[in-house]
């Protein structure tokens, strides 16, 4: 229904396992790039694949509510594959994000994305703020 309206629909993807500064700084400037913000979530599955057994700390409906109560955030899909790559080729996004550590051209689903004109843009980290770190701290 967006692509009728001729929304701009940007899609991210990630753990999002303890929701913090870091997170919300990238999603709100992520929100930014268009008018829908849809977010691909990694399961609980995905991220012990991903991350390890400790992980994730937050169950997935725990993260997805999180995410859904931001304000810029249109919505929230699981996906339980190692990539988003099947999700991203059908949401066919016209803007996809990923954090600054990536170079657009390794980001998957740049060529999705390209191929129908899109643009994939990468968003610098906020310092001092990581999952990893913060579960360090609290040990």
């Amino acid at each position: 229904m967006w692509r009728y309206r001729n929304d701009k629909i940007v899609f991210t993807n990630g753990c999002f396992d303890i929701l913090h500064k870091g997170h919300i700084e990238y999603l709100a400037k992520a929100a930014s790039l268009g008018t829908k913000l849809i977010i691909g979530l990694n399961t609980d599955s995905s991220v012990k694949r991903l991350k390890g057994d400790s992980r994730p700390v937050n169950d997935e409906n725990a993260r997805a509510l999180a995410l859904a109560s931001l304000i810029f955030v249109d919505q929230v899909i699981f996906f339980d594959t190692d990539t988003p790559y099947d999700l991203i080729k059908t949401v066919q996004p016209d803007v996809l994000v990923k954090g600054g550590d990536y170079r657009p051209e390794d980001i998957v689903g740049y060529d999705i994305v390209k191929a129908k004109g899109g643009e994939v843009v990468t968003i610098d980290f906020v310092e001092g703020y990581s999952t990893t770190s913060l579960i360090e701290k609290m040990k």
